[in-house]
């Protein structure tokens, strides 16, 4: 493996649904092209799903985000149906938090990684942040039109702080 894409948390909650906006539903088009892109040049993508448990609420991430959303199995879990899936080329990985911690294990011979997805100013800043920690001469890549944040001077603002830690943003 070369190259792969990190779709992160493309998911009905974070779309349209309980943590929804106008600035992740217009970047569905541009994230399925990126995907398909990858997919018609046989390369890898890794979709994220942020995973709840039913008693959400009560978890930490609950109590200082107090709307439910993306507990497993739900319609609001699931990856977008307007998102290509190749059962050779796709994964998906579930993540209990903002940042997924086995990348590792899943991207050794990986020389270039991109990633797009939701929502800029949390689990994509920290997903791209673990990553560079483990891989630091490794390119990183964000497409900024692939991204949306809770809110535009947010993911402004995290654009900022990927690019000041070495992560290219396009």
């Amino acid at each position: 493996m070369k190259e792969v894409l990190i779709v992160v948390d493309m998911q009905n909650d974070f779309i349209d649904g309980s943590l929804g906006s106008k600035e992740a539903t217009m970047i569905v088009g541009n994230v399925r092209s990126k995907i398909q892109s990858y997919l018609d040049a046989g390369k890898k993508v890794i979709y994220t799903k942020d995973t709840h448990p039913e008693n959400y609420l009560e978890t930490y991430e609950g109590k200082h985000l107090p709307v439910i959303h993306c507990v497993k199995d739900t319609p609001g879990w699931q990856i977008s149906s307007e998102l290509p899936w190749d059962e050779t080329l796709c994964s998906a990985v579930e993540k209990g938090t903002f940042g997924f911690l086995a990348w590792k294990e899943l991207l050794s011979d990986v020389t270039d990684i991109e990633i797009c997805g939701l929502c800029t100013d949390i689990c994509v800043i920290s997903n791209a942040l673990i990553l560079r920690a483990i891989y630091p001469d490794k390119d990183i890549f964000v497409d900024a039109k692939c991204c949306a944040g809770v809110t535009p001077e947010l993911h402004e603002a995290a654009l900022k702080v990927m690019a000041s830690n070495q992560i290219e943003i396009g």
